[in-house]
């Protein structure tokens, strides 16, 4: 009887630590069953000896209760364990190319939403205030685009105008077909921030689709970065990601330089295909804009080559998307007709052409 008593009081124990493992666990207070095991040893400690102090009657009673969950809280926790080792592994892998940033000598907060106080004062400088450099008075422009850095509009508008996307996100979790993410050519597809509804060219092709839209207007390819890190597509399970950005970074070539909008071009490609390792993900080079000889239109077509030579279609799940050749005529100017008068965004015509060339990518 004293042997039967012995072994159910530990058993008593093993299974109070597993169950009281898992709920903390579930609350978010670790992240690794085994770091909270560890750190139990007292507390378990301290229950053995109250067992040992329980009278048998009751004591088999509180057993056989606890055991018929042994075998469902020990899977819990080696399932949790497998996910969390997995999780760790996969996003551990991430890193930007600015090590400063990675070690959180700038941004206080970064990942996550809603902000915290600090970050969110930190996030409503000035954005030339917060580019990489200037945490150790350096001038690095070369950085920027590879570096998360929130948009800034004055004020707390480009902030709000995320918050509304996070909103939007957040009311629409799950899986979903596609997610477009960009700037503003991606934006007028149809967005939450505009009229609400997805325009005719895009539903003339994909109305049966799902589709997620949190392109913001003016975005560099830094501003979507951080974006991607504070909220702006958590919770959505996408089967296609469309991701067109570096128009707005054109502004600033020169001083950042082509091939660093390209790396930034590539960062943003792989902190999608983190952060969504199932879906296919579209990379549409830098539409043309203007016309030939005009700096802009120069500089998008460099940074489109300096893409090419970082062959992201060597991952089978990235497929570069360019549709230069639908919008320019035979000497390189623009088809007026696909592009509105400021020769930067696209006609309804446009985005026809533009939803075409994505049909066989996306079917």
């Amino acid at each position: 009887m004293r042997g039967k008593t012995s072994l159910l009081r530990g058993n008593a124990v093993n299974v109070f630590l597993v169950c009281h493992c898992v709920a903390h666990l579930l609350q978010g207070s670790y992240t690794d069953p085994f770091e909270y095991l560890f750190g139990s040893i007292t507390t378990g400690c301290r229950v053995h000896e109250t067992a040992n102090k329980m009278n048998f009657p009751a004591y088999q009673n509180f057993t056989m209760l606890v055991m018929l969950r042994l075998s469902t809280s020990m899977s819990v926790v080696l399932a949790l364990t497998a996910i969390g080792s997995v999780a760790a592994e996969d996003r551990g892998k991430f890193e930007y190319p600015y090590a400063p940033y990675n070690r959180g000598s700038m941004e206080p907060q970064r990942t996550g939403w809603p902000l915290s106080d600090e970050e969110r004062d930190y996030a409503l400088k000035a954005e030339h205030d917060r580019r990489p450099g200037r945490e150790a008075n350096q001038h690095i422009p070369a950085m920027w685009p590879v570096t998360p850095s929130a948009g800034f509009w004055g004020g707390t508008s480009w902030l709000d105008t995320h918050a509304k996307l996070v909103d939007y996100v957040k009311a629409n979790q799950g899986p979903i077909d596609v997610l477009l993410v960009g700037d503003s050519i991606t934006q007028q597809w149809g967005s939450p921030l505009d009229k609400g509804v997805l325009n005719d060219a895009w539903k003339k092709q994909f109305a049966s689709y799902k589709t997620i839209n949190i392109g913001i207007g003016g975005d560099k390819i830094q501003n979507l970065l951080w974006r991607l890190d504070h909220g702006g597509v958590e919770g959505l399970e996408p089967r296609f990601v469309v991701v067109m950005i570096g128009n707005n970074n054109m502004f600033f070539t020169p001083e950042t330089g082509i091939e660093p909008v390209a790396k930034g071009f590539q960062v943003c490609v792989a902190n999608v295909r983190d952060r969504f390792p199932k879906a296919e993900v579209i990379a549409v080079k830098i539409l043309p804009a203007h016309a030939p000889g005009n700096r802009f239109y120069e500089d998008i077509s460099k940074t489109n080559a300096a893409i090419d030579r970082l062959k992201l279609n060597s991952d089978p799940k990235v497929h570069v998307l360019d549709i230069t050749g639908d919008f320019v005529t035979s000497d390189g100017g623009l088809k007026k007709d696909l592009f509105t008068p400021d020769n930067i965004h696209l006609s309804l015509e446009g985005y026809a052409v533009y939803a075409e060339r994505l049909k066989p990518l996306i079917d």
